[in-house]
């Protein structure tokens, strides 16, 4: 019996340990990254599969890039998949390095700007004391 609650007790505190963790803004960030990305992802898929590529195809004599292959022995080699996918990765490559462009500039604008100073804001006491301070300048130069 002992066992079981010892065995509870770690579980909880486990469980409050990932509450922990996940409840902290980047992990959350991560995961909607991962998200959009994935989505983001499958639509440059179909923009190259079905947009760039025929219309590459076309302007090179109506090619069709998903059916280039070359055939060794038994086995056939898709090379004009390979194609697609790299075209692929170049326009998901180039989103990336725009949006992180765009992100250093907002972070560069957001360093450049001067901060301000932030308000002094005095305590009663403090003000008592420098009037007293004041009191006692005033009074020993009346002398």
């Amino acid at each position: 019996m002992e066992t079981i609650k010892n065995g509870l007790g770690a579980a909880k505190k486990e469980l409050g340990a990932f509450k922990k963790f996940i409840s902290r803004g980047n992990v959350i960030d991560m995961a909607v990254g991962v998200i959009i990305g994935g989505a983001f992802g499958k639509i440059v898929t179909s923009l190259v599969n079905d947009i760039v590529m025929p219309l590459i195809g076309l302007a090179l004599g109506k090619l069709d890039f998903a059916s280039l292959s070359i055939k060794i022995g038994e086995s056939e080699i898709k090379y004009g998949n390979f194609i697609q996918t790299v075209v692929d990765f170049l326009i998901v490559a180039l989103c990336i390095f725009i949006v992180i462009e765009i992100f250093e500039k907002f972070k560069k604008k957001e360093q450049e700007k001067p901060e301000e100073p932030p308000a002094i804001v005095k305590s009663d006491e403090a003000i008592l004391l420098e009037e007293i301070r004041d009191l006692l300048k005033q009074n020993s130069t009346d002398k």
